[in-house]
């Protein structure tokens, strides 16, 4: 069995296994599935580009763009 402890602010470092198991990286968001007694934790699945709100703006798309806003 694998345990962490509950802070006084309602914080818990999430065990080693569990982070590789679910090969999570920092900036990674994790989503909570409470099942009566039971919470399922699984790491949120990537925003796609379904997701991206300039994915209809095509002007901005040329490689020179690319290359101008790489840094930013």
């Amino acid at each position: 069995m694998i345990s962490s402890k509950l802070t006084s602010k309602a914080q818990t470092t999430i065990p080693q296994p569990v982070r590789v198991a679910l090969h999570l990286e920092p900036g990674d968001e994790l989503v909570y599935e409470i099942d009566d007694q039971r919470v399922i934790l699984t790491k949120a699945k990537t925003s796609d580009r379904a997701d991206d709100p300039f994915r209809t703006f095509q002007e901005w798309s040329t490689e020179a763009d690319a290359k101008a806003y790489a840094d930013l």
